[in-house]
């Protein structure tokens, strides 16, 4: 889809026949020039204004709105009470009129009064990007947790929303007879009740996390460490999850189509588990209250052992998108930076050429040891091996390596060193086997004294 561009000169392609005209996508980015102060985001991988509005459009379809029209609006400078300058909201009514438009999506975050403001004008519904997002969520939430997650945010966006610009929000009688003072506003009731709403979500979300706490203190007792897959929208989380756990976790080409948590066993090369952990994908400008809402589910990032980032390599703004997603892990008090902790996948390869190929796996290749990157496909398993070995590796640097032998009849010690262990070696040795395991500090000590395990000299 080709925007059309208001700033002149530039094609300003029809819109495609046959489209009902129910939504008008805008962009209206502010310029860059040199020399200005944010010019120094340019080296942090400022985004594309015309891959920033293909994304914003993708937001509206992925809750099934007929895009009619994604015009870019390039803005000097933020006008205070409708955010366009005079003359771009003018220029916006005609192309609302001929489309027969009654939603309008700003891809920007707007005040409670510049989206008055602008639905007085156009004569039509106004919703910007945190709405749309959480329009979003509000879709694709499944389960209890998520449906409370997203009711929070949108209650907390809801309620600086509530301006005066409807009757149902004058201000009601109070007092008794005809000459009652003022009472309450309805503004100020519709804010109690959310309020009170509010209330009873974040309790019923501080049970949550105390069940996710339980399932975790879980999975410590049985050693199973916590990979969790993190990303921008669409870069392919799903498919990854499903091609490393076999599973079938749905995986689209659409923006925030997988949004519960799920988790799965992971089988790592040398029989050792883990818990991979799918979470919600990650946007530019993902708002505040959507990561502080989610953060019981995002707890399962905060508190994992390997963090994998998968990034779209092929992505037009795969380093726009990188930065993004770094900026919500710090949010998260994680570095983005620790390189021990945080595997970098590339994924989408397979949409490269050979040459383009090559080029990439050189530049891999080249990367500093501290912070290794592992191009792959999700789609044709390439790369796969290599991701899950460093994984084990990974997982593997908190664990210690012992030597042991075993009688070949006790089927009880055997069976435990399976549950509670990495086996990495098991050979028979006159009548015993001898196994070299790998075990989580936590049960090191026990390993020895029922084993007489000692350290592995391999």
């Amino acid at each position: 889809m080709e925007p059309r561009n208001f700033d002149g000169g530039a094609d300003r392609p029809k819109s495609a026949r046959g489209d009902t005209g129910r939504v008008l996508v805008i962009g209206p980015y502010k310029r860059v020039r040199r020399g200005d102060p944010d010019a120094t985001t340019v080296a942090h991988g400022v985004r594309n204004p015309e891959a920033r509005l293909e994304e914003a459009a993708g937001l509206a379809r992925a809750i099934d709105l007929t895009v009619a029209e994604a015009v870019l609006a390039p803005l000097s400078e933020i006008r205070p009470a409708t955010y366009l300058g005079k003359g771009k909201v003018e220029e916006m009514i005609g192309l609302i009129k001929a489309n027969q438009v009654d939603l309008v999506v700003m891809d920007c975050a707007l005040s409670p009064v510049q989206q008055r403001n602008l639905e007085k004008e156009w004569n039509a519904k106004v919703l910007d990007r945190t709405g749309l997002i959480l329009e979003i969520f509000g879709r694709r939430a499944k389960t209890r947790e998520g449906t409370l997650q997203v009711e929070l945010a949108h209650l907390n966006y809801q309620r600086s929303r509530l301006v005066r610009s409807w009757t149902h929000l004058e201000r009601q009688r109070g007092g008794f007879g005809f000459m009652g003072g003022p009472g309450e506003t309805q503004i100020e009731a519709d804010r109690r009740l959310i309020g009170d709403r509010i209330s009873r979500i974040e309790s019923e979300l501080k049970k949550v996390q105390a069940t996710r706490r339980l399932h975790r203190a879980g999975r410590q007792r049985v050693p199973y460490r916590v990979v969790a897959l993190v990303g921008y929208t669409n870069a392919g989380k799903s498919t990854l999850f499903n091609r490393l756990t076999r599973a079938d976790v749905q995986a689209a080409d659409m923006l925030f189509a997988t949004l519960d948590p799920t988790l799965r066993a992971l089988t790592l090369p040398h029989g050792g588990k883990a818990m991979l952990s799918d979470t919600v994908g990650f946007i530019s400008d993902l708002p505040t209250m959507l990561v502080a809402a989610f953060r019981a589910t995002l707890e399962e990032v905060i508190e994992a052992d390997v963090i994998l980032h998968v990034r779209d390599i092929s992505h037009e703004d795969a380093e726009a998108q990188q930065h993004d997603v770094e900026g919500v892990l710090r949010q998260l008090g994680i570095d983005p930076d620790s390189g021990q902790r945080i595997l970098e996948v590339w994924n989408k390869i397979d949409r490269f050429d050979e040459e383009g190929r090559a080029n990439l796996m050189n530049i891999a290749a080249r990367r500093s040891p501290e912070r290794p990157c592992f191009p792959v496909s999700a789609v044709t398993g390439e790369g796969i091996d290599a991701l899950l070995a460093a994984i084990e590796d990974r997982l593997a640097a908190t664990r210690v390596t012992l030597d042991l032998s075993i009688d070949a009849s006790d089927g009880a010690g055997i069976s435990w060193l399976h549950r509670n262990a990495e086996v990495l070696d098991k050979h028979m040795e006159n009548g015993r086997f001898a196994m070299t395991v790998r075990v989580d500090e936590t049960k090191r000590d026990i390993t020895i004294a029922k084993f007489g395990a000692v350290p592995s000299t391999h």
